[in-house]
């Protein structure tokens, strides 16, 4: 059965995360907050009946993971023991070096103040429903970490805080609370001791994925595992990167009237430059804007056509060290091939967070390189002198997304905006409510942005991405006549998904507003003089 709406107006409890009913925390559009001047969302769509049936939805009607329902006891005690066994193994130095003490850490020194709560946007578009508080699903690991690895918990249970009973339900659940946080980490920025939450929900993820091979098709299969076969997430192999290229090259003599050669396998250049690949397929105009701005300043750089090197992304920054290890060996091993200074990486949050920071454990000897955010180095080439901007070339409302891995983990909060200051119009930019290190998820992060499996997509756009829409439309409030051109500047690949897939197609932001958005070096191309046509156009979708 389901919870019922009087049970559900109860708040729900740690101990309540095994119950045995249909769902757990059932949401309806009624839940959500509205939007000012927007429709109430529809009602989400029924899961078809066989389909339910054979899949876990138990933990909020939704499934991001496609848990098939265990037939027998024999499988829903694995399930336990596969789980205690992966856990065993995260707070093991031997099996988890990398993570460890900030683990142990977040999960040992939590307060229970939950200032946490009011800081994250899944909590608070859900109508701030329980589970997902960023603290519920940590306090259901220390608890199962209290109850079956400690001897005051083995022996007291709830009396020493450990009253969480492991079972299949709980095991499935806590998988799918994994994949109810964006890892946007705007928890841990306002913890008065440092918990980390997002911390804790990428590591269950590990466990879900190292010991039971559980985690999205998405980001898996089709993601890492694809990447390290073909070179690419995309499944874009070294022929089709370069024949993108000659594609790219004609897109920048058709906007600019120049032909520009792209610099592909250049050997000892001082910059590899590595995009994510999805920006060839779905936005080539950002990659043709940084060759045509490198070129302009006079720039030594270079793209790799060797598999993994023009590849930047990792997903296994999401969910799981092993495959992230592998990725990450392999494009150094792309830079050091061509003898490049240094990687820069595009304009891609997890791209970054994963070269720029998480890296660094594993990128000692041999495999040392420089590593850096693009976004410096177009402030120094913005505000160096040698390219004069037009800013009345830009003649219209932007503003600017904080991407969660470039902002609040790397904390590059000013380069963007040196920039946007020097090719805008005085006025034009206007920040977001919640800028900088306090602004909000593009509703994507983590993986959700490619997760399109079963409903998943329905509490994606309607709850992980509606504060985004909500910033949005507040940041706007005063220009929101279809009228008036407006741009959203996202400086990442997996946010410009997002605003494609939660702002545009599912808001409709686009239609009703005239809200586009892009990237910021194509802003920037869009302000250099002498072009003979706009390098933005409105009639395209960006």
């Amino acid at each position: 059965m389901t919870m019922t709406s009087q049970e559900k107006a109860k708040p729900i409890k740690i101990g309540d995360i095994g119950t045995a009913c249909e769902v757990l925390c059932p949401l309806t559009p009624a839940d959500l907050p509205p939007l000012a001047g927007e429709e109430p969302e529809e009602a989400f769509k029924a899961v078809k009946t066989g389909v339910r049936e054979k899949y876990d939805y138990s933990l909020d009607g939704f499934s991001g993971l496609n848990l098939p329902v265990p037939q027998s006891r024999e499988e829903e005690d694995a399930i336990v023991r596969s789980f205690l066994r992966g856990l065993e193994k995260l707070f093991s130095r031997e099996n988890n070096w990398g993570f460890l003490q900030p683990t142990t850490l977040s999960t040992e020194y939590c307060m229970q103040c939950n200032t946490c709560n009011d800081a994250c946007p899944i909590y608070l578009e859900s109508g701030r429903q329980d589970i997902y508080r960023p603290n519920y699903r940590s306090e259901v690991l220390r608890r199962i970490r209290r109850r079956y690895f400690t001897p005051a918990g083995r022996l007291l249970g709830k009396w020493a805080g450990a009253d969480v009973e492991l079972n299949w339900r709980v095991v499935y659940r806590l998988a799918e609370l994994a994949y109810r946080c964006s890892l946007c980490r705007r928890c841990a920025s306002v913890c008065p001791v440092g918990v980390d939450n997002a911390l804790l929900a990428r590591e269950l993820r590990k466990v879900f994925s190292q010991e039971m091979g559980i985690a999205p098709e998405a980001i898996h299969k089709a993601g890492t595992v694809q990447h390290l076969k073909t070179g690419s997430t995309t499944g874009m192999m070294p022929p089709a990167f370069r024949d993108t290229i000659e594609f790219i090259e004609d897109l920048i003599e058709e906007r600019t009237g120049r032909r520009i050669t792209i610099p592909v396998d250049k050997k000892n250049a001082d910059i590899l430059l590595i995009h994510n690949a999805g920006e060839y397929l779905a936005w080539p105009e950002n990659p043709a804007a940084f060759a045509i701005l490198f070129d302009a300043a006079g720039i030594n750089w270079t793209l790799s056509s060797e598999a993994m090197g023009y590849e930047g992304v990792n997903y296994g920054v999401w969910y799981d060290d092993i495959q992230f290890a592998r990725i990450i060996a392999a494009q150094v091993k792309a830079a050091k091939n061509l003898g490049a200074g240094k990687i820069v990486v595009g304009e891609c949050g997890h791209a970054a967070k994963g070269l720029l920071c998480i890296a660094d454990r594993l990128l000692t000897g041999d495999l040392s390189i420089l590593r850096e955010s693009c976004l410096p180095l177009l402030e120094s080439i913005v505000t160096g002198g040698a390219i004069k901007f037009d800013p009345s070339r830009n003649d219209f409302p932007v503003t600017l997304h904080d991407p969660c891995n470039i902002v609040r983990l790397l904390g590059i909060v000013s380069p963007q905006r040196n920039i946007l200051s020097k090719i805008l119009p005085s006025g034009r930019f206007r920040e977001m409510p919640q800028a900088g290190i306090e602004n909000y998820c593009c509703g994507g992060g983590s993986g959700f942005a490619i997760m399109n499996s079963q409903n998943f997509p329905e509490w994606r756009n309607q709850v992980a991405g509606r504060r985004k829409a909500r910033q949005v439309l507040e940041t706007f409030a005063d220009c929101l006549d279809p009228a008036i051109p407006k741009y959203y500047c996202a400086p990442c690949s997996n946010c410009k998904g997002s605003a494609r897939d939660i702002l545009q197609q599912h808001y409709g932001f686009k239609e009703k507003y005239n809200i586009h958005y892009g990237g910021l070096v194509e802003l920037i191309v869009n302000a250099m003089p002498g072009l003979p046509q706009p390098y933005i156009s409105w009639d395209e979708e960006f």
